[in-house]
This record gives structure tokens, C-alpha cells and sequence, in this order.
């Protein structure tokens, strides 16, 4: 966990978590911590930081953004994290959520990041740094995610995927959970967890969220249900994974 910056900007970042409070976006003691230690500022361009604290998503360059505050706070809830879990992020961007997610799991957790664009994942490596906080951020296509490093307890994904690539459900653990926007730019928030060989899912809602690239963006979509998501059936969503 990281001790650097520890009261830059202090009352900004404060500010932020209560207005996540008020929306019911913070219910996790945890991951409030977590907010408030990850100094946002860090992961933006510097004609950037002055909005570093309100809830929005704002654009970094290279056609991406960081995610509103509160959409952080969403997908790392649904994760269901412990402290000393393994943890897979798919597309790294500048790094700030990654940040949240190991500060919630800990000294003992681990938190591996793979990042499509060589650019960004150099430049998220430098801000996490800056940040004090350890993840490892490895260049690639996330759709093979990291087999090296598998099994995890938790993985999300942090573009929007057209659908749910077997290569990543296989490298979840049984009982691990998963949180991903699927769709084109125009999403549902798709999370649930492992569950033998099937992989029972919630639709959290919709969401915007820019698309994946290489060949995690090239899938054929996933047909969830308008009224509520996937059910876990074969036939919707196509989502059983064999056990590792």
C-alpha cells in the first residue's frame, strides 16, 4: 500500500467520497480507505488535475479516459474483494483504478493490469509510481489476459467488450468474481462470479464506456437479456467456461 502524497489535496478527495456516499456508491469502509489514499491528480495530464476530483470521466489522450469516480466505485464493489486476493484488470488506462483495487486487497494482494496501447501502459507504470502503489502493468491484448499469472480470485475488465472471452473466464477461480461493460460504447455492466463451469451474471445497468481494442474489441456481441442480463444458460451469452 502506498504512504506517498498522503494529504495532497485531502479535502478534494474527502469531498468526492462524500458525494459518493450520498449517491449509495461507497458502502464498503474498505474501499472508502482505498478512495480516499489513491491520489486521482496523479493519474491526469497536468492541464487535467483541477478536475481531478469531481465525479466525471475525463479524456488522458490516445482516444481514452479515466472513469467517473463513481463507476470505480461500482465495478470494485461488485468484485466482492478481500485483503491478499489476486486480481486481473483488463486495459490499464493511466492506472488509477488499478491503484484502488490494490489498495483494497492490500500489501499481501496482488494486482496484474494488462494494456493494449504500449503508450498508455508506460505512462500508467510512471503515475503509479508517482503514486507509491505496486501493480504490475503488463503490454498486450487483453483478451488472452495473463496465463502466467492465472488462477485469479477477481478479474474486470474496464472497456467495453463486445463479449465475454472464454480465454479470461478460464483464468477465474471457482467462486471468483467478474465485472466487465459489455457491449459497443453503449454498455450493460455486466457482474457475477464463477460457478463451477458456469458463470452466473447480474446486469448492474447501463453504462458508456470506450471500446476495447485489438482483438478483445473484435468479438462477436453477447445477446443479454433487455430485461435483466444473462440468465447463466448456454444458449444466452454463450458464457459456460471449463474449470481450469
Amino acid at each position: 500500500m502506498q504512504d506517498a502524497l498522503p494529504t495532497e489535496r485531502l479535502e478534494e478527495r474527502e469531498a468526492l467520497l462524500q458525494e459518493l456516499e450520498v449517491g449509495g456508491y461507497l458502502t464498503d469502509p474498505r474501499l472508502e480507505e482505498a478512495m480516499l489514499a489513491v491520489p486521482r491528480h496523479v493519474f491526469l495530464p497536468e492541464e487535467l488535475r483541477e478536475h481531478a476530483y469531481e465525479d466525471r470521466p475525463l479524456p488522458v489522450g490516445f482516444g481514452q479516459t479515466i472513469s467517473a469516480p463513481h463507476m470505480v466505485a461500482m465495478m470494485t464493489t461488485a468484485l466482492q474483494l478481500e485483503a491478499g486476493q489476486k486480481v486481473l484488470e483488463i486495459g490499464t488506462g493511466v492506472g488509477y483504478h488499478a491503484a484502488v483495487v490494490k489498495e483494497v486487497v492490500g500489501d499481501e494482494g496482488r494486482v496484474v493490469s494488462v494494456e493494449y496501447l504500449p503508450e498508455l501502459a508506460e505512462w500508467s507504470r510512471k503515475n503509479l509510481a508517482e503514486a507509491g502503489i505496486d501493480v504490475t502493468v503488463v503490454q498486450g491484448d487483453g483478451a488472452q489476459g495473463a496465463v502466467d499469472e492465472a488462477p485469479f480470485d477477481a478479474i474486470y475488465v474496464t472497456c467495453a467488450i463486445p463479449s465475454i472471452p472464454q480465454e479470461l473466464l478460464v483464468q477465474l477461480r471457482d467462486g471468483g468474481h467478474f465485472v466487465a461493460p459489455v457491449g459497443v460504447t453503449r454498455c450493460e455492466l455486466m457482474a457475477g462470479r464463477r460457478n463451477g463451469d458456469q458463470m452466473e451474471l447480474d446486469d448492474l445497468g447501463p453504462c458508456l464506456f470506450v471500446n476495447a481494442q485489438g482483438e478483445l474489441g473484435s468479438g462477436e456481441p453477447d445477446d443479454f437479456d433487455d430485461d435483466g442480463g444473462d440468465d447463466g444458460d448456454d444458449e444466452d451469452g454463450g458464457l459456460l467456461a471449463p474449470a481450469p
